[in-house]
């Protein structure tokens, strides 16, 4: 089982979770988060002063999956999420070593 977490722009959102659901991908779990990576932040003008806007507002996005869907979803996520400019966000990938539905108590990939 794996774990995907992917970074990217909040108005990619909606598309994603389209393009999930697409493929069968039936939970995500969403936060708002803030942050910077090469592009450092971004420079705003607010009433004739400009300030520095040094963590971006980002969407993470946190998926499980068996480990036979993982290509499917991160090709998923890359599709929908990308704009091709500097910015689109990071996709990372951990391994689960263990899935407990609390409701039913379920484990492993019935679980997912």
């Amino acid at each position: 089982m794996k774990k995907v977490e992917a970074i990217i722009r909040p108005f990619k959102v909606e598309e994603l979770k389209t393009a999930l659901s697409e493929i069968g991908v039936h939970g995500m779990t969403l936060s708002e988060v803030r942050g910077f990576g090469r592009q450092k932040g971004h420079t705003e003008h607010y009433r004739g002063a400009e300030y520095a806007v040094d963590f971006v507002p980002k969407v993470k996005v946190e998926v499980t999956c068996s480990d036979d869907s993982l290509q499917k979803v991160v090709d998923t996520i890359l599709h929908a999420a990308q704009t091709g400019q500097t910015g689109d966000g990071k996709i990372f990938v951990s391994d689960l070593s263990e899935v407990i539905r609390i409701r039913t108590g379920e484990t492993g990939e019935d679980a997912l």
